[in-house]
């Protein structure tokens, strides 16, 4: 990966409490696995920042060897990778993305 897309990658997530790298938008999903990710960023009501891979197929391909994750969306909260859409689902049945996101001190937006 190009060093220019590194640091792209590497402000965003620095520049976002929480970064999603989804396809399409939290308003307009292009898939279903970042819908349902970006659903559950919404249930818990967290403020979050989508980022539209789509747009850019050099983040979209730089982020898979960036995280050494394969898969779209990706989620990280205060510059941790913590997974892609099975996982996180997972962590959230489980109670376990609330716990992290209170370990992080990541409160719920008020709306």
């Amino acid at each position: 990966m190009k060093e220019e897309t590194k640091k792209k990658i590497t402000d965003l997530i620095n520049a976002n409490q929480i970064c999603l790298f989804m396809k399409g938008t939290p308003e307009v999903p292009q898939c279903g696995f970042s819908m349902a990710v970006s659903n559950v960023l919404k249930h818990l009501a967290v403020k979050f920042t989508g980022v539209n891979v789509l747009e850019n197929p050099e983040i979209r391909e730089g982020i898979k060897e960036y995280s050494d994750w394969p898969t779209i969306p990706q989620l990280y909260i205060k510059g941790e990778f913590i997974g892609g859409c099975d996982i996180i689902k997972e962590m959230f049945e489980k109670g376990d993305l609330q716990t992290k996101l209170k370990e992080k001190n990541i409160l719920p937006a008020n709306n």
